[in-house]
Formats: structure tokens, C-alpha cells, sequence
């Protein structure tokens, strides 16, 4: 199947693993396509992936990746240095902050190459730079990032599938249906009329501190990923020595607290602009191209978006080809584009901004929605 295809990169030694679940071949007049998948469509995206492949589009450039990695090193080193050369007043702890974040949330968008295998072409060496990005670097579970996101990515905006709309009924009401439905129902965990208000004050700045901080710690433990225990262990150990020996406890804390606070922030927005403003529903069983259109946008490519966003703007082609290198995906975006149009599929791409305003909006018009259902006699 094309997930089957996207989602690995030596099909052949994966293969391996299938063989003892084959239980028979389709008889010849059985159709090889699920009557909710698009026939020409799968055709089409399956020659359109034969393409990619033919341009070397999947085909890493490793200077690209190894001066990404240089980038937030510096950073990481800079923002320690700040500290040690100009002293620990608060001018110096705000850049010293705000360089922290920056090569943090930039250290997570290469975890996300790496987790994805889009950075060398051994996936050994991927794994072994993602547990030195993702657990020392973060300090965070590598093992824990892929079982959560390889559900995403398989089923993006399924309910009950997908982990990143779990938020929903518990913190926000997500998608016209379940919002509708949960107000029928009348279930109120929360206010989600107001859910576009405390949006900002909730999910942004908190969901790093809290819950992935804890929850990556859970999984790590309880499914005994040992080796990343170990290496998350070092990420603490070198912060609170390094910055130990220039800070207060109070104020080392704070500063930690805060760096979550904005990575966290920074992280949230960028992963659900593409995302949370589209269709969310149960699984419809379709197609691999179908599915993630119309769970996935895009936003408009510049160099700053491009950094920014870990090259997240370009949601569509990462989502189709996941183990695409990012530096590809603007090759791919004409073609992909050019499909859309031929099948008559919604491409969307919008600016920066009005994606993050979208996201509001969405939260509001949903929310208002469950209210009238609820009100509803």
C-alpha cells in the first residue's frame, strides 16, 4: 500500500517482515482497490511517487543538513556564552533566553528529519543522530516522537487514530461533526464556547512543560526505552551543570521554565496551522493522497517561513512523501499541485499569519457550534 511505501525507505528488508502475514493471493476477478479509494487517483500518485523517486528527489543533501546541525550547535553555545561573558543581569538572561529557544525549537524540526530518515540514506546512522538530537539535545524520548507521529502521519485528523486531536473532548472541541455531536449529547468538559480565548493561555505556552514533558518520561519508562532513558538523562545532567555554575536554582528553574514555555509555544503554532483548521472526522478509509489533503495545508514559501517552520510549510508534500529531505519540497509542490488540479482536490496554501489566525477562527466557529447544539431543545 502507498503508506506501506511512504512510510519506509529499504522496502526490501521491511518486506521481509510481511511475509509470514500473507495469507493468500485476491482471486482474479476481486478488484485490488477498496471501493473508498479513488482508482485513478492511487494510479496517478503511484506514478507521481515513480517520478520523485526517477528525479532523486528522495536522495539527501547531507550539507544541507550538516549545516543545520552547526546552526543550532552555535546557538546552544552561544546562549551559555552570553551568560559567562556579560554576567547574569537581566538583559543578558533575555538573549541568552530567546537564543536557547531558538536553537531548541530549531533542533526539533532536524529530529523531525531525522525521526523520518530524510538525512542520510543508512537508516542506522538516522537513528543514531536522532537519539543525539531528540534525547540530548531536547531531552526528550526519540522512540516515544515516533510512535506518536507515525500515528499521525498514518491517519491525520482521524479521530481516535490520530494522538495530536486527543485534545478533543477533553480540553477543545475539534471539527464541525463531534462538535455538533458532543453538544447533542450534552457533554461539557469545558467552556468550548470560549475555547478560542483560552486557547492562547493554555495549549500554546503549556503543553511542552507539562504534558509531553511528563508524558514523554511515562513512555520512555513504561515501554523500558532504556538507551533513551540514558541519553535524555545527559540533556539534564549537561544543563544543570553548565548553566548551574552561572545561575541561582531560582533562576536557573525560571530559566528552563520559560525556554519550555516559548518553545512550547512557538512548536504549537507552527504544527497546527497546517492541521487543525481542516477536516477532522473519523476514518474514511481512503486513499493515501485523498487522506492527507484533506487533513493537511500548507502555507506560502519564503526563506523566513521556510526556516521558521522547519520547512512545515510545505505540510502537503511532507505528508505525502514523509521520507522526503525538506530541501526537496518545493521541487515536488508543482507536480503535486498539478495532481490536485487533474482530481479536482482542494491544494491549500495561505500566508503565515492568516494560517495562525485560522486556527482561531476554527476553534471559535467550532465552538460556537457545540454551543448551539447544546442550547439546542
Amino acid at each position: 500500500q502507498d503508506a506501506f511505501v511512504a512510510f519506509h525507505v529499504n522496502k526490501e528488508l521491511v518486506s521481509k517482515y510481511l511475509k509470514p502475514l500473507q495469507i493468500g493471493e485476491l482471486a482474479p476477478d476481486q478488484p485490488s482497490i477498496e471501493p473508498t479509494k479513488n482508482e485513478m487517483l492511487v494510479k496517478d500518485f503511484r506514478e507521481l511517487r515513480a517520478t520523485v523517486e526517477r528525479m532523486g528527489l528522495l536522495e539527501p543533501n547531507q550539507l544541507f543538513f550538516f549545516l543545520l546541525l552547526a546552526h543550532i550547535l552555535l546557538l546552544d553555545t552561544a546562549a551559555w556564552l552570553i551568560l559567562f561573558y556579560f554576567g547574569t543581569s537581566l538583559l543578558p538572561l533575555i538573549f541568552s533566553l530567546l537564543v536557547l529557544t531558538i536553537s531548541q525549537v530549531q533542533a526539533s524540526w532536524l529530529q523531525h528529519d531525522l525521526g523520518h530518515l530524510s538525512v542520510f540514506r543508512k537508516t542506522k546512522w538516522n537513528h543514531l543522530l536522532h537519539k543525539f538530537v531528540m534525547c540530548h539535545l531536547i531531552g526528550a524520548s526519540a522512540k516515544w516522537w515516533t510512535l506518536l507521529h507515525s500515528q499521525h502521519h498514518a491517519k491525520p485528523n482521524c479521530f481516535h487514530k490520530d494522538p495530536d486531536i486527543d485534545m478533543h473532548p477533553f480540553l477543545f472541541t475539534l471539527g464541525k461533526k463531534f462538535s455538533v455531536e458532543l453538544g447533542i449529547k450534552k457533554k461539557k468538559y469545558m467552556p468550548y464556547n470560549h475555547q478560542h480565548k483560552y486557547f492562547f493561555i493554555t495549549l500554546p505556552p503549556f503543553l511542552f512543560p507539562t504534558y509531553f514533558h511528563c508524558h514523554t518520561f511515562y513512555i520512555a519508562y513504561t515501554k523500558k526505552y532504556w538507551v533513551d532513558l540514558a541519553w535524555m538523562l545527559t540533556f539534564y545532567i549537561r544543563f544543570f551543570y553548565t548553566y548551574g555554575l552561572l545561575l541561582e536554582t531560582k533562576i536557573l528553574n525560571c530559566l528552563i521554565s520559560l525556554h519550555r514555555m516559548l518553545e512550547s509555544s512557538w512548536f504549537v503554532w507552527v504544527s497546527q496551522m497546517n492541521h487543525i483548521p481542516m477536516e477532522i472526522d473519523y476514518d474514511k478509509n481512503l486513499d493515501w493522497m485523498s487522506a492527507q489533503l484533506h487533513a493537511t495545508c500548507n502555507v506560502e514559501q519564503s526563506l523566513f517561513n521556510d526556516w521558521f517552520t522547519g520547512h512545515l510549510n510545505f505540510q502537503i508534500e511532507h505528508h505525502l512523501f514523509p521520507t522526503m529531505p525538506r530541501h526537496n519540497y518545493w521541487k515536488v509542490a508543482p507536480l503535486v499541485k498539478s495532481l490536485c488540479a487533474k482530481h479536482g482536490i482542494e491544494y491549500q496554501c495561505k500566508p503565515l499569519l492568516t494560517a495562525f489566525a485560522d486556527i482561531v477562527h476554527s476553534l471559535k466557529n467550532w465552538g460556537e457550534l457545540w454551543l448551539d447544539a447544546y442550547l439546542h431543545k
